[in-house]
């Protein structure tokens, strides 16, 4: 039992009234209900989500959805736990409650009402960043309150002094929800709005320089139109500040995460893959390769492959000494999809040089590229491995077998 009892303590029985009639488990967070039956939250929550109009015990109907939590009750079920803890039982933490819509209604306003002094401002949009951090209901509650609207207002408006402070906030805010296309659009085609979060890339506070790159990448993936999309990956300020992210990682958890996945997204439109090169993007890529987890290195050898593309991107990822190596050593230890981005990118530096060949047979390219292409990796990458294989024939030794002509290129998969 998730949370109570240790799987080999038999020896306690949860008392009844301390089961949630649906899920039969010990209530974490007890909440009644109009009929007066008493569930735990999550339980009645996921009964309610299903369509269920009915309490689940009375059957009666619930003219509301109202959810009241049982203090009383959860803090019984907290001294029991208390009391038995010896037997293996786990206190239950007092859980936070969710955001009541009045509530949120209040914050937006006041954080939006250019009349209310800037600290109560200041004050409301740091409530609401602590409320949206809490749960995802929360979030959801405070974006059925029109707030991205609110929150865009605030944070891309003019003014400076003590305004700068509240619009970092909004955006600090604006970045915990997704956005539509059409206010990707309207902060893509505005250049002062490009403008601000390019100069936010340098900013002294490490959060404004993290939020920005995150609402970078939320509007570039964000804003469907090509052009949109370069004209925004093409200010080389926005560029620059990406990398400088990535080459020296800040004292922030979500600074490599947020920095790879704004240099993926940048790198994607074509017209602007130079310019990321020319920023220094292909080298810091290579040097912080062993420092991302597994969905971020997918991210990075995938912008690895994409830089490959171009000519300048293929010398500059040539020149650095630990590039070869490591997309070899890559090859089928992180993932699928790691494994066809690193064969993508180690194809075109072998087809763009011979020094490139080499480094890569003494990395032990050859072996690798067999043991891909007879696993159960994805045909893309499969098809990889064959060309670089008919690529380095002349590398291979005299008794092994020849390959087959039928090899054609892929797409990088946006994530």
């Amino acid at each position: 039992m998730p949370g109570s009892l240790e799987p080999l303590d038999l020896s306690v029985q949860i008392p009844y009234h301390f089961r949630c009639p649906i899920s039969l488990e010990l209530m974490r967070d007890p909440v009644t209900v109009s009929t007066g039956q008493t569930y735990d939250r999550s339980s009645i929550e996921s009964w309610v989500a299903t369509g269920n109009t009915t309490c689940p015990v009375t059957r009666s109907p619930l003219p509301d959805f109202t959810l009241i939590p049982n203090h009383t009750l959860r803090r019984l079920i907290q001294d029991w736990c208390v009391a038995n803890r010896s037997f293996g039982v786990e206190r239950i933490p007092t859980p936070k409650q969710p955001a009541e819509p009045s509530l949120v209604r209040s914050l937006l306003n006041q954080a939006g009402s250019a009349s209310c002094p800037n600290p109560s401002r200041l004050a409301a949009l740091r409530r609401l960043k602590g409320l949206a951090r809490d749960s995802d209901k929360n979030r959801s509650v405070i974006s059925a309150h029109n707030a991205r609207e609110v929150l865009i207002r605030i944070a891309f408006g003019g003014g400076g002094g003590g305004e700068e402070l509240i619009r970092l906030e909004a955006l600090a805010v604006l970045v915990m929800f997704p956005l539509g296309e059409a206010d990707c659009v309207g902060i893509a085609s505005d250049p002062a709005k490009v403008g601000f979060l390019a100069n936010l890339l340098f900013h002294s506070s490490i959060e404004a320089r993290v939020n920005s790159a995150a609402m970078v990448e939320m509007v570039v993936v964000g804003a469907r139109c090509s052009d949109l999309r370069a004209a925004v990956s093409g200010v080389e300020e926005i560029l620059e500040g990406v990398v400088e992210m990535l080459r020296n990682p800040i004292p922030n958890p979500r600074a490599l995460k947020i920095g790879i996945k704004a240099m993926f997204a940048l790198c994607l439109a074509k017209q602007t893959r130079h310019k990321a090169v020319s920023a220094g993007a292909a080298e810091t890529l290579v040097d912080r390769l062993p420092d991302f987890d597994k969905c971020d290195a997918e991210r990075a050898l995938a912008t690895v492959e994409l830089l490959c593309r171009v000519p300048s991107g293929c010398e500059a990822l040539a020149d650095h000494a630990l590039t070869v190596p490591l997309l070899v050593k890559t090859i089928l230890k992180i993932s699928d999809r790691a494994t066809e981005y690193a064969a993508g990118a180690l194809l075109a530096l072998c087809s763009a040089s011979e020094i490139c060949q080499r480094e890569a047979v003494r990395a032990g390219v050859l072996t690798q590229m067999l043991l891909l292409v007879q696993s159960d990796c994805t045909d893309r990458a499969k098809r990889k491995a064959q060309m670089l294989l008919k690529l380095l024939r002349d590398s291979w030794p005299e008794d092994s077998a020849g390959n087959s002509d039928d090899y054609v290129y892929s797409e990088v998969v946006p994530f």
